[in-house]
């Protein structure tokens, strides 16, 4: 396909195989061309998210062409779309959340080809950065409370790790989703939690964690989901109600001790969850929510901080160093060489 006006090459970060944060380039690299069902699209914003620096680092093993775009999440405005695409026009705003797996080239860049069901509408009058910093933690959420834990209004829902991204999302839609929600955290999160929706947040650190969670929830946890990783996971079939579901979204290299007796006579179940696995489907799920969520004004992020694309080396050493705590990271193309918070 041939696009007028369009230069040959882009600005990108890059890695030339798996490694260490430093050995991320900023360099130029040629415009990618679109098949016949993708669209191309011209950058605006891309979140730097921990699974971004799993796949960079080849922790999280994955089809990785060289060289390979960092990141994974995206809003942009469509520059052209192939013969076999419907539903997008040039200038169109629009969002994707799975690229960087599984083969595909990321998001780090000027220029990114996303296949047309990867690629949703931006609503409106939604700011691309906000937009960006919340696209991987909800949908994370959406799809372990209603495609994984099945949850139903009037259940009890526990997040571990309440004051992060994920675990903020977590709580918003459950609780918007009728759920009672109970969170840990540290002290300084609660009031966050409390504000996304969650009837009771307790301090993480607490001697009797337990303890002060079994009062909040005496009759049991519907869903536990623990997005530290931690996964305790004796203490986490012990609050289980009967028919209760642990969902595990994190702890790659957790290998906790099972109480498979407890478990099975509660009839409660655990099963794993790693966005990356998602059909194209349940993408377009989360996304239609998401879109509802933003369109409302009833999904933001809490503090965003943008840096230029070419400090991309930058962002994914904060987020491995645990630097950006309650934050997100958004690299913006055509920010150089500013960086700004928000």
């Amino acid at each position: 396909m041939t696009v007028a006006g369009l230069p040959d090459r882009m600005m990108a970060a890059y890695v030339t195989g798996p490694g260490p944060a430093e050995e991320i380039r900023y360099g130029l690299l040629p415009v990618p061309t679109p098949g016949p069902t993708d669209v191309l699209v011209k950058v605006l914003a891309v979140a730097v998210n921990p699974v971004d620096t799993f796949v960079r680092s080849g922790t999280y093993r994955t089809p990785m062409p060289a060289p390979f775009i960092v990141g994974r999440d995206l809003v942009g405005v469509v520059v052209a779309g192939g013969s076999g695409v419907s539903g997008f026009a040039p200038g169109d705003r629009v969002w994707c959340n799975s690229l960087g797996h599984a083969g595909r080239q990321g998001a780090a860049a000027e220029y990114a080809v996303v296949a047309a069901d990867r690629l949703y509408p931006l609503p409106a009058g939604v700011d691309p950065v906000d937009a960006v910093a919340v696209l991987h933690p909800a949908a994370t959420a959406y799809l372990a409370l209603f495609r994984h834990a099945r949850l139903q209004p009037g259940e009890t829902v526990y997040v571990a790790g309440g004051g992060g991204n994920v675990g903020t999302a977590l709580i918003e839609l459950a609780a918007r989703a009728g759920a009672r929600v109970v969170a840990s955290a540290r002290d300084d999160d609660h009031e966050r939690c409390r504000a996304r929706g969650a009837a009771a947040v307790v301090d993480y650190r607490a001697a009797d964690l337990t303890e002060r969670l079994r009062l909040h929830a005496p009759h049991g946890v519907d869903v536990h989901i623990d997005t530290s990783g931690h996964n305790d996971l004796t203490a986490a079939v012990g609050l289980l109600a009967p028919r209760g579901r642990i969902v595990l979204i994190a702890g790659r290299d957790a290998t906790p001790p099972l109480p498979v007796g407890d478990l099975y006579t509660r009839d409660a179940s655990i099963v794993g969850f790693a966005i990356s696995n998602t059909s194209t489907g349940d993408l377009a799920a989360a996304a239609a929510r998401i879109n509802q969520l933003l369109a409302t004004g009833a999904l933001t992020p809490t503090t965003v901080q943008t840096l230029p694309l070419s400090a991309a080396a930058k962002a994914h050493r904060l987020v491995e160093d645990g630097a950006a705590h309650g934050q997100r990271l958004v690299l913006c193309p055509a920010e150089e060489p500013a960086v700004t918070s928000r």
